[in-house]
């Protein structure tokens, strides 16, 4: 079964940080670029950021950029996003997806998600 597995999610504080971590399971993740979105309650789902198959490209959402980085470790089979400088508006549930490249219909390989929470 061809899918990908998110986790690293959780409960964190307004500046605080998070990794999240996607896991391709059943194919190699080495030949397709890796988009993370999310899905905040009561809204539409949103691209967060995206990487080549090669790291050599990322993009970004203007309202992560600066506080979050994208990166991949293909021996792993892995894509990361590292969350930083958190703030309450970053409350969603965060997928990834795979493309052939960054600009083309993604995949529809997403997992279940993982949620990240604020706490007051």
């Amino acid at each position: 079964q061809v899918h990908l597995v998110e986790s690293g999610g959780g409960l964190v504080q307004p500046g605080g940080s998070l990794r999240l971590s996607c896991v391709a399971s059943g194919f190699t993740l080495d030949y397709y670029a890796v988009g993370w979105f999310r899905q905040a309650p009561g809204k539409e789902r949103e691209g967060v950021s995206c990487i080549s198959s090669s790291g050599r490209r990322t993009n970004y959402a203007d309202a992560v950029k600066g506080r979050f980085t994208i990166s991949r470790d293909n021996p792993k089979n892995t894509v990361y996003l590292q969350m930083n400088s958190l703030k309450p508006e970053d409350t969603a549930i965060y997928f990834c997806a795979s493309t052939t490249e960054c600009h083309r219909p993604f995949r529809g390989d997403w997992g279940q998600g993982t949620q990240v929470t604020f706490s007051e």
